[in-house]
């Protein structure tokens, strides 16, 4: 089970740092990945990184302004968002990929229930 948490509301240029605990055991090859959705849009892949060797990866749009880490002793995946705008505003998730780094929603399992960020103008 995933929990995600640390959405709000912040001012264009802002920041904010969302978490995603997860309860179960998480394998060294496993891809944890952060996807959005905005509405009227379709979810789409934010960041992703390799539980095990911590690689990572992101976006074209998440580039330079996101960063995805992980914490292997508390279990928790973060990202960490600089330089926000109103068009990142939407409902933030992390998933599993069993199968390694993927950026297709199809290969993630195991949804939280998201978190919303929501950034003014």
């Amino acid at each position: 089970q995933l929990v995600e948490s640390g959405g709000g509301l912040v001012q264009a240029g802002g920041s904010l740092r969302l978490s995603c605990a997860a309860s179960g055991r998480i394998y060294s090859s496993h891809f944890m990945g952060w996807f959005r959705q905005a509405p009227g849009k379709e979810r789409e892949f934010v960041a992703g990184i390799r539980w095990g060797y911590g690689t990572t990866y992101y976006a074209e749009f998440a580039k330079g302004r996101f960063t995805i880490s992980r914490v292997v002793a508390e279990n928790t995946v973060y990202l960490q968002m600089n330089m926000l705008q109103p068009d990142d505003t939407a409902v933030y998730y992390c998933a599993v990929s069993y199968r390694g780094l993927s950026t297709a929603e199809n290969d993630y399992k195991n949804w939280g229930q998201g978190t919303q960020v929501t950034v003014s103008s």
